[in-house]
């Protein structure tokens, strides 16, 4: 790939709320870039053959899995934006090291392949996660790696057709998933104090996500946080 000219699109996979300032970004670095954003794994798809053969794939901590055949097809790679380091793979991976205690954690930037969160590492955002922290914290401070990693790659990204270069860094532990996520909010009755606490201070994050559940004869009660 070296030697070819600049590609001409980012297809950028993220949040509706983070896609003008990533747009913004990336046009920072290079004005004549066509961006196109793509919500849905039918938008995806409903791209051109012949748009993806001169783009390069971005998602920003999106849940998308993108297909095999779009990734195929993209003429400049992909990359995503990893909401956690190396050491936690898949989704919901900040309640799992919150659950384990990690003193370190971050954001990864990395190639996309068929495989979720399995591709080379191009670029890491690591940081010491403070004493007591809960995972609305968490949250925020993993949120705000990921954009400093993103602003550390956005050049690149809108500039170099070649391939980022990657880190000799592999993926390690345990992938994490909704339905890993799911089994540690069935919370057994005889479950000691101090798992209890930990289970709640990282999978009860309620809104959208499974809350810790106790089931009694038939009956089942779910955490409801104090507002």
């Amino acid at each position: 790939m070296a030697g070819q000219p600049p590609f001409k699109t980012i297809v950028l996979l993220c949040d509706e709320i983070d896609r003008r300032n990533l747009t913004l970004l990336l046009k920072r670095h290079r004005s004549s870039l066509k961006v196109v954003a793509a919500a849905t794994l039918a938008e995806l798809a409903a791209l051109p053959a012949a748009v993806l053969a001169q783009a390069r794939l971005v998602s920003f901590a999106s849940s998308l899995v993108v297909p095999a055949a779009v990734l195929e097809r993209l003429g400049y790679g992909a990359y995503n934006f990893h909401p956690g380091p190396p050491g936690y793979p898949g989704r919901h991976a900040e309640s799992f090291a919150l659950y384990e205690r990690a003193q370190v954690y971050g954001a990864t930037a990395h190639v996309m392949v068929e495989k979720v969160d399995a591709g080379p590492i191009v670029d890491l955002e690591l940081f010491d996660v403070p004493a007591g922290v809960g995972i609305e914290q968490l949250s925020e401070l993993t949120f705000a790696a990921l954009v400093r990693l993103f602003w550390r790659l956005a050049e690149p990204l809108a500039t170099r057709a070649e391939p980022l270069p990657e880190l000799p860094v592999p993926w390690s532990g345990v992938k994490s998933s909704r339905r890993r996520y799911a089994e540690m909010c069935e919370i057994p009755l005889d479950i000691a104090k101090d798992e209890l606490t930990r289970r709640v201070a990282a999978f009860g994050r309620g809104d959208a996500f499974p809350a810790p559940t106790i089931t009694l004869h038939g009956f089942q009660f779910r955490l409801v946080r104090p507002k």
